[in-house]
């Protein structure tokens, strides 16, 4: 988000998005305690969030190696540098349309894009970036994948930088 369309949020604002960021499905009531403030107030700003777009949509934190496991990846992929701007649309196109690809983020320094994949085994996996690879509308010059091994720590959303206090 650039300065431009940014959002001005107060210390509620934040203390709100703090509590819904770690438990989206929290009643109102609840939610405005924790807050300290009065039920509808409460609500009316979550809407305000809402209407403004600070709150985008509520999901469910699934763990995906419980209903089927897969192998999960971190890719980095660099374009050739003679490749342009049509190579970087083919790219992205291409992303977009692939459901292996769960998140995909246009990065600087040495590599264009950090990906991250989930894919149903190694051979899944290879045959994907071979195609890739092959697709010479893409113009991929390097790719690095890092497999998972295990999750650490993950989050729901952006780290809390403002802790609401009474």
């Amino acid at each position: 988000m650039t300065a431009s369309n940014s959002v001005s949020l107060d210390r509620i604002d934040m203390a709100i998005l703090g509590v819904l960021r770690h438990e989206g499905r929290i009643s109102y009531q609840k939610l405005s305690e924790r807050v300290y403030l009065t039920p509808r107030p409460c609500q009316e700003r979550v809407r305000k969030l809402e209407q403004s777009g600070v709150i985008r949509g509520y999901s469910a934190l699934i763990d995906e190696q419980r209903i089927a496991p897969s192998l999960n990846l971190r890719l980095l992929v660099a374009l050739s540098n003679q490749s342009g701007r049509t190579a970087q649309r083919a790219f992205e196109a291409c992303i977009r349309d692939c459901p292996e690809v769960v998140e995909c983020h246009l990065v600087s320094g040495a590599f264009d894009y950090s990906l991250r994949m989930q894919c149903r085994h190694m051979n899944h996996y290879l045959e994907l970036t071979e195609r890739w690879l092959n697709d010479s509308a893409l113009h991929i010059d390097k790719l690095v994948s890092h497999p998972e091994l295990t999750c650490i720590k993950s989050a729901a959303g952006p780290p809390e930088y403002v802790v609401a206090t009474r």
